[in-house]
């Protein structure tokens, strides 16, 4: 099913998103690999901020490839999400909504998905260049040394992406090859 949602959104929203919805997301989102994850985990460790309010806010795991011009961003591909399982579990305590890469997750993250009414999505891998053309501003606010790993405010509008495991953790991933193994029986 095609959903549109307005990003950031809350509990309510994402209890209402299913694994395997086709969803389209418009509004701010943030980006932030695995150097950025490190950095905001050390952060909290030493009891400081955060660079943004990760409340009901997603995180894409992306580091875009420059900008040509007249584009806000160059390729915007989704990194391998696994990569984050470790630092996943205490952003979501904090109230991040939803997190978008590419891959599986730990049944750690799936658990903190389920306690914390978030959401897994996944962007097609190989498709940054089309990705890229969904987003409409791109503002490094972070870590800006980190040079593409940087954390980026963007402005997204109808950026394509897939429910993979719900706020009940239902794994798309997991259904969709069991769906498959009983149609090849």
């Amino acid at each position: 099913m095609d959903k549109h949602i307005t990003v950031p959104f809350g509990e309510k929203e994402a209890r209402e998103l299913k694994s395997g919805d086709y969803v389209y997301l418009s509004g701010i989102i943030y980006t932030a690999r695995d150097a950025a994850h490190k950095r905001m985990y050390e952060a909290l460790e030493q009891g400081e901020e955060l660079p943004f309010d990760i409340r009901n806010n997603i995180i894409y795991y992306m580091g875009p490839s420059p900008a040509r011009e007249g584009r806000p961003i160059g390729s915007a591909g989704p990194t391998t999400a696994s990569r984050m399982d470790k630092y996943a579990p205490a952003l979501l305590e904090l109230g991040q909504r939803g997190m978008i890469g590419k891959g599986k997750r730990s049944e750690a993250v799936r658990q903190a998905i389920i306690k914390n009414n978030a959401v897994y999505f996944a962007a097609v891998g190989g498709a940054g260049a089309l990705l890229s053309k969904a987003i409409v501003s791109s503002e490094v606010i972070a870590y800006d040394d980190l040079g593409t790993e940087a954390i980026r405010r963007l402005e997204v509008k109808d950026f394509p992406v897939i429910v993979v495991i719900d706020s009940e953790g239902n794994n798309l991933y997991e259904t969709a090859a069991k769906a498959y193994a009983e149609l090849e029986a």
